[in-house]
């Protein structure tokens, strides 16, 4: 394994911990504390549609090499328009397969733009409905990135069936790099005119009498 691309190695290494031989893991079991040396080059994906999939957290190694923050972008706008219909097929067999893929990249040449290699590697994950949407991955490039955006033509490309099977339910994962906020629970409005707790406890028997029939008059 080339040392300049070791993350893809240890990417890997902790995905398959995390499913321990059962299947797909789950998007959740996901934390970043065991993948602190990628955290720069990882990326979370959602399929959104057939073929395409964007990104839904991103290191700050993607967003050097597109020359902005690539949070919600499609991952074929990292690739030449040649190489994106490979790309979209082997998204769907990721997520359909479902498999892992490892693709071997070459940057675009062009004025400012010096020679670039690269790995991807594009994990599945199970959303918490229990359907393969996700994917843990990192892009790792080599060499000077020159004028920003830097779009890649595929080399070569590789992909593994994964085993299926059942995956115990994990614990959440802890902290905030890889952690997507949930929506607030807002709990439902009391019906007009019911009386309050606070006013039922301070209220005497006659008052209580009075309430219920208020209630029942609705």
């Amino acid at each position: 394994m080339d040392k300049r691309f070791q993350v893809t190695a240890e990417m890997r290494g902790y995905w398959e911990g995390l499913r321990g031989g059962r299947g797909v893991p789950l998007r959740s079991a996901v934390d970043p504390r065991g993948i602190e040396r990628a955290l720069e080059h990882a990326f979370i994906l959602e399929r959104i549609a057939p073929s395409i999939a964007r990104f839904r957290l991103a290191g700050m190694h993607l967003s050097d090499l597109m020359g902005m923050e690539v949070r919600g972008m499609p991952l074929t706008s990292f690739f030449t328009p040649k190489a994106r219909p490979l790309v979209a097929a082997v998204l769907e067999a990721v997520f359909q397969g479902p498999e892992i893929a490892e693709l071997t990249l070459a940057g675009e040449g062009g004025f400012g733009k010096p020679a670039l290699q690269a790995k991807l590697l594009i994990l599945p994950l199970k959303s918490d409905l229990g359907d393969v949407t996700r994917a843990l991955g990192c892009l790792v490039a080599d060499g000077q990135i020159g004028r920003a955006p830097r779009r890649f033509d595929v080399i070569a490309d590789s992909r593994t069936k994964v085993a299926t099977g059942s995956v115990a339910a994990p614990e959440p994962a802890l902290g905030s790099g890889f952690s997507e906020a949930a929506r607030a629970f807002q709990p439902a409005p009391a019906p007009i005119g019911a009386p309050s707790e606070a006013r039922r406890e301070t209220a005497t028997p006659e008052e209580r009498r009075a309430m219920m029939r208020l209630v029942r008059s609705d």
